[in-house]
């Protein structure tokens, strides 16, 4: 067995579609443990599925390699984070915190949004006030937001604990009182005149650029912006543990993101272990149950055989995308049911094909002559029939594996696929159901597309490098 292993292994790599077909196979492998080892195993409903996981992201942009074919400079998304302030000074208002974040600021475009966040504060006396202001590359300086941590409720003892689980956000771009002081912050050293309401969409090109008095609108400023954020507390014991400024890019990661700021890159990475199991589990076990019936079947005959292909006929028969709706429908949108299902319908054609094969091995001079000397029947299917096809089956495994794969692939497609685990099924399903095809986001369909594309293609590949091993008179053909 070893040896006609190694057989095989060395003929499906003495083939040029039987390496390219490894190769692949080889990199989708260490694609998934790498998702598999960086990622929970809940990726689905902690992150995935999860809004609050994705806010700090810009929504609907594309990747970052894509500016690199554009003339502008585009912002590069950035998130500013610290955990200990800058700078502590003691003034006659109370210990002030101050975390500072400098920006070197040479896009061609205002941010896509800015927001702010604080998590874990801990006080135990007044609450802490923060304030968020801009010093800007002309010299000005831009107070944009204040904040105050909610006071104690009837009955808390100090330490009053706020934000510990989620973080304090705020949306600066659309904030109205961020408005109120930028507009007064234009009339003041612009001399002019916008109402706060008008700014609401303009907040960040106002902050990040100046008037544009001849063409109306704002011209993005460039150079080195230092973002000051300051926690004014009463205590010394008072902590924040979590500061962070977001500068929203127009470009974001490989991949870049969809709707709701999902980091499509990690989507489709965790994609690879969840289609390989789905394929290799379904093609496994259909290919074993199917491979077991056939051999019974066409081994033992008379009512065995009738039985088994019977019931195969049926099954085969039954048409398993109408099954496969109606029971996720029944049954609920789990994963484990559409293997489950896939595995049901997938081993009748395998059983019929195998038994045809073993009518004519039964009648050959090996299995006569086994019988002649004892052997039992499990030991004549086991020793001296199986093997003879097991080629046959292995390629007929591999084929199955990319069927099982856009089974589930159309099925998430059609919005029947489990929202727990995210496959690429889901996110093309997503980008269709958001209208990202019309609207020209091509980062959100055609990847998940490709991917499944080249998945099939694989185990193709690696198919037809076994072409050789399954049928020996081939070995001479060199490729």
């Amino acid at each position: 067995m070893r040896g006609g292993l190694q057989t095989a292994l060395t003929e499906l790599l003495s083939s040029t579609t039987g390496k390219v077909g490894v190769t692949f196979f080889l990199v989708m492998l260490l694609i998934s443990l790498y998702a598999i080892i960086t990622n929970p195993l809940d990726f689905g409903t902690r992150l995935w599925n999860n809004p609050a996981a994705w806010a700090d992201n810009p929504k609907n942009v594309p990747p970052a390699w894509t500016g690199i074919f554009e003339g502008s400079r585009r912002v590069n998304h950035t998130v500013f984070e610290a955990s200990e302030p800058t700078e502590v000074r003691n003034t006659t208002r109370g210990i002030e915190s101050v975390y500072t974040f400098n920006v070197d600021y040479t896009f061609d475009e205002a941010p896509t949004f800015t927001s702010f966040s604080i998590q874990n504060v801990t006080y135990h006396g007044s609450p802490p006030s923060t304030s968020v202001s801009v010093m800007r590359p002309d010299g000005r300086s831009l107070s944009l937001y204040r904040f105050v941590v909610p006071a104690p409720r009837n009955g808390e003892t100090p330490p009053i604990l706020r934000y510990q689980q989620t973080p304090f956000r705020v949306h600066l771009s659309g904030e109205p009182s961020v408005a109120v002081n930028v507009a007064q912050f234009l009339q003041d050293e612009f001399q002019v005149n916008i109402s706060s309401s008008r700014l609401v969409g303009d907040i960040d090109e106002a902050v990040f650029g100046i008037p544009d008095t001849q063409g109306g609108g704002f011209q993005p400023l460039k150079g080195e912006y230092q973002i000051v954020v300051v926690a004014r507390s009463q205590n010394e014991r008072d902590s924040i543990e979590g500061v962070k400024f977001v500068l929203g890019g127009s470009q974001f990661g490989m991949m870049g993101t969809d709707s709701t700021g999902r980091d499509l890159a990690r989507g489709l990475i965790f994609g690879f272990p969840v289609a390989l199991a789905i394929g290799l589990i379904t093609a496994v076990m259909a290919t074993v149950i199917g491979t077991t019936m056939g051999i019974i079947s066409g081994y033992t005959g008379g009512k065995t055989d009738i039985l088994i292909q019977r019931f195969s006929d049926v099954l085969s028969n039954i048409p398993l995308l109408p099954i496969l709706l109606f029971l996720a429908f029944i049954l609920g949108q789990k994963l484990w049911i559409v293997i489950a299902i896939l595995i049901v319908f997938g081993w009748p054609g395998m059983a019929i094909v195998i038994r045809s094969m073993v009518l004519q091995i039964r009648s050959g001079q090996l299995v006569e002559a086994s019988i002649s000397l004892g052997a039992s029947r499990w030991r004549i299917m086991l020793r001296h029939i199986f093997p003879q096809m097991a080629p046959f089956v292995f390629a007929q495994m591999i084929f199955f594996t990319p069927a099982a794969i856009l089974a589930e692939a159309g099925l998430s497609f059609l919005g029947l696929g489990d929202p727990s685990i995210p496959t690429w099924g889901q996110i093309l399903d997503q980008g269709f159901r958001t209208g990202a095809v019309y609207v020209g986001y091509w980062w959100w369909v055609m990847p998940p597309g490709i991917l499944i594309v080249l998945t099939a293609l694989t185990f193709v590949l690696i198919a037809l490098g076994m072409e050789r091993v399954v049928d020996p008179r081939l070995r001479t053909v060199r490729q």
